[in-house]
Parts: C-alpha cells; structure tokens; sequence
C-alpha cells in the first residue's frame, strides 16, 4: 500500500516528465499555433498514461485527452490529468501553462503535483512550499485573460483588488501559493481536471479550496463538470465567499 506522500511524488516526477517533453516539442519548431497544442496533448497524455500504468496499474484514470471510462465511478482511486493546461499560452510561446497530475480519493484532491515547464517549477501535495507573507497592499486577483469571469470581476471592485490576468488555471493557483497572488475565483466553467492537482497542492500549502458556495471540491463524478471555484489565501476567504453569496441572491 502506497502513502499520499509517495502518491504526490509520484505525480511530480510524472508532471515534470511530460513538462520536459513539452518544452521539447515547443522548442523542436516542427508545429506551430493549433498543430503544436494538439501534438504537445497527446505526447504529453500518452506519457503519463503509460507512467500510470507502470507505477499505479490497479488505480483508475480520468484525463481530459483520453475517453471516459465509468468503470471509474467505483473506484476509491482515480488519477486525475490534464496534461496540458493552458494549450493557448502554450502555443503562443507563454509561461502561464501547466501539467496536472492528481490523486482523487473518495472524491477529494488527496495528493497531486502542478509542473510550471517553462518556469522550471513543480509544486507537489507532499512538499508544499511555505506560504509567503501576507500582501499588504491591495489584494490581488488572478483572472482569466481570455474570458475573465463577471462575478470574478464585480468581487474584484469590491473589495478594491487588483486584477491580474493570467492563463492556465494551474498558473493562477501557483500564484497564490507562489505570493503572486492573493486569490484565484474563477465561476467561468471548468472540468475536475482543470482544479484537482491545483486543489491538492493550494490545500497541502494552507490555503483556501472550495466551491464558491463553500462546499468542498468532490472529484471522480459521474460528470465531471465542476463550474467553480475558489483558492485563496485563508485570510481572504470569509469575505470573497461572503461577497459572493450575496450577488447569488
């Protein structure tokens, strides 16, 4: 039996590896705009299903790139992957993109690693980093850069934030652990595969990670459609969660 901790390595050293390979296609110059997103997927999807299968063949896998398979519903461990997120700031030549490797175990982001490649970073669940000092000025709010959320944007001016746009959704999480930022509220649409990794190294760090609600985040759902969330630093959540609640009714 396998702890977290191992688990979490694992995801590391499996996101840091599709990381590598990614940098590799970017920089080969044989793709090029939509061609080099869809080639870095699949040679990124195909290594970590293959390093799963290695190292954690019994568990089950859901990735972005690859079919779902409902036998995973009743599975207690399922490997949650994106292997590419942020295909468009990774096309463009960006560093705002991500690999995600996560661990659901019945239903929560237990262990999980998020690779910045073009940073030469990977934050993982079983070493988080310590949290920086609290920001003293302004708070500052990652957004979407391509379609920053409207409810984001109203709470932002609420409480007198300063917005920051961003791209992968892993980005903007590693920004708050990383002190770049001080909360990531996104109500825009996402999948369990887009939140997972992010939700379980942001929780290992100390911080904050719901539903914008304040429910917790559950994975491994029959659909894995997962509409929102909220990652902040702690100080910070009471009020976003309260702002929001009362724009809800």
């Amino acid at each position: 039996m396998t702890t977290l901790a191992e688990d979490a390595a694992l995801a590391g050293r499996i996101a840091e590896g599709a990381g590598r390979l990614l940098m590799e296609i970017r920089g080969s110059g044989l793709f090029a705009g939509k061609g080099l997103g869809q080639a870095g997927d699949q040679v990124a999807n195909r290594f970590i299903l293959e390093a799963l299968a290695q190292a954690r063949s019994e568990d089950a896998v859901l990735s972005e790139e690859e079919q779902d398979n409902a036998a995973r519903l009743s599975a207690e461990r399922v490997w949650i992957v994106d292997p590419l997120d942020g295909t468009r700031e990774y096309s463009e030549g960006r560093s705002d993109w991500a690999v995600h490797v996560a661990l659901s175990v019945g239903g929560r982001a237990a262990a999980g690693a998020v690779a910045l490649p073009a940073l030469g970073v990977t934050l993982a669940s079983n070493t988080p980093p310590l949290l920086p000092p609290a920001h003293t000025g302004a708070p500052r709010m990652v957004i979407s850069r391509s379609r920053p959320a409207e409810q984001a944007v109203v709470v932002a001016q609420a409480i007198g934030a300063e917005l920051v746009a961003m791209g992968s959704a892993g980005a903007k999480a590693m920004a708050v652990i990383r002190g770049e930022a001080d909360i990531y509220l996104h109500t825009g649409g996402q999948y369990e595969w887009d939140n997972c990794a992010p939700a379980a190294v942001a929780i290992a760090a100390g911080l904050h990670a719901s539903r914008i609600d304040g429910q917790p985040l559950v994975y491994n759902c029959a659909d894995p459609y997962l509409p929102d969330l909220l990652i902040c630093r702690p100080e910070h959540a009471e009020r976003v969660l309260a702002l929001v609640a009362e724009r809800r009714t």
